[in-house]
């Protein structure tokens, strides 16, 4: 009886050291919970104020060592202010814009993207600038391995030759100057050209950066693509057989820092921002 009368005792000792091993963690000491919550506070205010002196600019990618530079200017004219560029396609950030990004100036590659902002309301219309120019050039890799001398050899059979995809501002514009110099030259030149194309890539970087690695022996870009290339050779496109492409700035309808939109619009617009451009290759806009 007497061993009987122990059992229960026994395990209620060892739901007791079960319990006890199976227990949650230790609380997290109040301090050190307080102190976690105002280091996310701290961080959260820092990051509030970082987003209130960032001005967004969307740029397109031909624009992309020009506006750098255009941003560190206004940056130095304007202490704690800071120019954030998202470089990218025009006709996709036009539709970003009109899904609800957020930012401060747009800035377009052609005419068109400027033109459906407007429409859609996304920039202020009547503050749109016809900034500069751009126009097309033809680059070859730095050896050269093709020999192509002329706007004519891009037609000899065999030349791998690098475009961009249509639907992007100088897509449209290189088709449109094939035509012109398919005209001049002749021979059914466009038709010879398009069957050497190997690769339509999705802007003017990826056709820079393939002319460098020697990957093509030519590639259609813009002007301003070559000046920031200087290694890689050129094929000059006469301004009968060329494109001229304008390029816009406008301050955002909604622009999340409206007098900053307006001064780094002016700015592009200046002296000292044509002078930028004009290091990179862009030509004057509208007088």
């Amino acid at each position: 009886m007497k061993n009987c009368q122990c059992l229960p005792i026994v395990l209620l000792l060892i739901i007791a050291l079960l319990t006890a091993c199976s227990g949650s963690a230790p609380a997290v000491p109040a301090a050190n919970a307080a102190n976690a919550a105002n280091a996310a506070s701290a961080a959260s205010a820092a990051s509030a104020a970082a987003d209130q002196n960032t001005i967004k600019v969307f740029a397109p990618s031909s624009m992309t060592d020009a506006a750098r530079e255009l941003a560190a200017a206004y940056e130095a004219a304007n202490p704690g202010a800071k120019i954030a560029i998202e470089v990218g396609h025009s006709p996709t950030q036009r539709l970003q814009l009109l899904q609800g990004a957020r930012g401060d100036v747009f800035i377009t590659a052609s005419q068109k993207d400027m033109d459906d902002a407007i429409q859609d309301q996304s920039v202020d219309g009547g503050a749109n600038k016809v900034f500069a120019t751009n126009q097309l050039i033809v680059v070859l890799p730095p050896q050269n391995p093709a020999n192509l001398q002329t706007l004519a050899d891009l037609a000899k059979p065999g030349v791998r030759l690098l475009v961009a995809v249509v639907d992007t501002p100088i897509g449209k514009v290189t088709l449109t100057a094939l035509d012109k110099m398919d005209k001049q030259i002749g021979s059914g030149f466009k038709d010879k050209v398009l069957a050497n194309i190997v690769s339509n890539e999705a802007g003017v970087k990826p056709i820079v950066s393939k002319m460098q690695l020697g990957e093509a022996d030519a590639g259609i870009v813009f002007v301003t693509d070559a000046v920031a290339a200087p290694a890689l050779k050129t094929i000059a496109i006469p301004p009968e057989m060329n494109m001229i492409s304008q390029l816009n700035v406008a301050p955002l309808a909604e622009a999340l820092h409206p007098q900053h939109a307006a001064a780094f619009t002016a700015l592009v617009t200046s002296a000292e921002g044509q002078a930028i451009l004009k290091k990179w290759g862009f030509m004057p806009g509208k007088p």
